[in-house]
């Protein structure tokens, strides 16, 4: 029914993708030099799709419009909560309650405020590595210090969580927040209830405030277990939040918005008297829509994405016998070791662009614990996949007989 093969043109629409690589990727501004003009790039890093949102979503935006008027708006009846509560209810089997449910303009800005307000000036915030380096940037943005407890890499693409080192880093008198990343990003873990429950009785030990970030929960690997809300786990704690959106499940990322479940009363009202929550009203009657109409795009999505992350690992199987694939349970990511191509000093991301014409992210872009991984962008036609992918082959197989030294 739904079309993933569609190539969409995305220039002139001010796309992240397209015309912020050179800011966000590499730190630079437009002085940067490089061998490849914006639109001959193969672009597999930022996580948003390259797929058509859903026309149902499409259609909801439409009829919207069709009311003329885009005045202020917030979340004033219980549209939105009914149709995350069924979503919730139906895939989760999670009770969400609507007094704990406030709005945010994307999840990022939501642990920028909570941890504003619950970390101390003096405290720190605690996450894994490899992690999404916007938790380093929130903490930075709010001027609070991170800490990171490295995830236990085996060697073959597989990672363990290090209850030790968590219970080290949680029992420090100067750490008050956990930030879990629920399903993992990078990696696409999905942490089973056994490893939950521990991550649950070290917060508890501590006493730490605890943000799941749960943003890719929804799309699965056909053969993965299911997602776990935390707050399932959790059910009798009250220092904690979950984060959730529509944005990466249905390729809304632009329209900014996000459901934020916060248990703690006393943060729930600092949340309230300090943001006012308005709101888009596209972005609200889009993310309704999603909730109550696209199951059937987000399953028809999971089975072409399945099918993508297969292609992946046979290419590398086939063309690049030494790099590790971590099999990927959840996410449109692919997360890659290529520690047997580079040495560790070199960088990976600009030997790509320069040498390749692709752009991902790799290294310093996940914090720590990462050096030489590389993460791709699978939601996107296959025959763009396959371009870049045959990209990354020819750049490290032909062009790549030397160490990679050139910074700028």
């Amino acid at each position: 029914m739904y079309n993933f093969e569609k190539i969409i043109d995305r220039t002139k629409t001010n796309a992240m993708k397209l015309e912020g690589y050179k800011s966000y990727i590499f730190d630079a501004d437009d002085s940067l030099e490089l061998p490849f003009k914006d639109d001959e790039f193969i672009h597999m890093w930022v996580a948003d799709m390259e797929f058509a949102v859903a026309p149902e979503i499409l259609s909801a935006i439409n009829q919207r419009l069709g009311r003329e008027i885009l005045g202020y708006t917030a979340n004033y009846d219980d549209s939105l909560y009914k149709a995350l509560r069924r979503w919730c209810k139906d895939r989760y089997n999670w009770d969400i309650k609507q007094e704990e449910l406030v709005t945010s303009d994307g999840v990022i800005p939501a642990l920028e405020r909570l941890i504003s307000y619950v970390v101390k000036p003096e405290e720190k915030v605690v996450f894994n590595t490899p992690g999404y380096g916007q938790f380093a940037m929130c903490a930075e943005r709010a001027e609070r210090e991170y800490l990171t407890t490295d995830l236990i890499y085996n060697g073959d693409g597989t990672y363990d969580f290090d209850f030790e080192d968590l219970d080290k880093k949680l029992a420090r008198e100067d750490v008050s927040m956990f930030i879990l990343c629920n399903p993992h990003n990078p990696t696409g873990r999905i942490w089973t209830i056994d490893e939950m429950e521990k991550i649950a009785k070290l917060v508890k030990k501590h006493q730490v405030f605890l943000i799941s970030d749960e943003i890719h929960c929804d799309i699965r690997r056909k053969s993965a277990p299911k997602h776990i809300p935390m707050a399932k786990v959790m059910g009798d704690y009250a220092k904690m939040a979950t984060c959730m959106a529509a944005s990466k499940t249905f390729n809304l990322a632009g329209l900014q918005q996000s459901a934020i479940f916060i248990r703690d009363k006393e943060i729930r009202e600092e949340w309230k008297s300090k943001y006012m929550g308005f709101l888009n009203p596209l972005s609200l009657e889009a993310t309704i829509a999603a909730y109550n109409q696209g199951g059937k795009w987000l399953e028809e999505m999971s089975d072409y994405l399945d099918e993508n992350f297969k292609f992946m690992e046979n290419f590398f199987k086939e063309n690049l016998k030494d790099a590790i694939v971590t099999k990927s349970q959840t996410t449109y990511l692919g997360w890659v070791d290529l520690s047997k191509y580079f040495e560790k000093d070199e960088d990976v991301e600009l030997f790509f662009a320069k040498v390749g014409g692709i752009l991902l992210e790799a290294d310093k872009s996940f914090v720590g614990h990462a050096n030489r991984m590389i993460r791709l962008n699978l939601a996107c036609p296959r025959s763009y996949l396959k371009k870049g992918l045959e990209r990354i082959a020819d750049a490290l197989l032909n062009k790549h007989d030397e160490k990679f030294t050139d910074k700028r």
